[in-house]
């Protein structure tokens, strides 16, 4: 699934669920480092862990992040 970000500095996140874990996570744009780490962190959990670990997480004076990003697009795949 392919989402399109609001309000962080990736535009979209890729994500691969197999038998109910994060088989992988790409972000597009952002800063590289910390999304690989993100992406890496979260391979293997369920979407409800990844979501609970990363919902809420702000960028600064942001009202969101790419993690709390992640989460929301997670929900939608739920």
């Amino acid at each position: 699934m392919r989402y399109q970000t609001k309000g962080t500095c990736s535009t979209s996140i890729d994500i691969e669920l197999a038998n109910g874990v994060i088989e992988s996570v790409k972000f597009t744009n952002g800063c590289n480092g910390n999304l690989q780490g993100i992406s890496a962190l979260v391979k293997g959990m369920t979407p409800q862990e990844a979501i609970s670990r990363l919902k809420g997480i702000r960028c600064g004076t942001k009202s969101t992040s790419c993690p709390d990003q992640l989460a929301q697009a997670l929900e939608s795949m739920l």
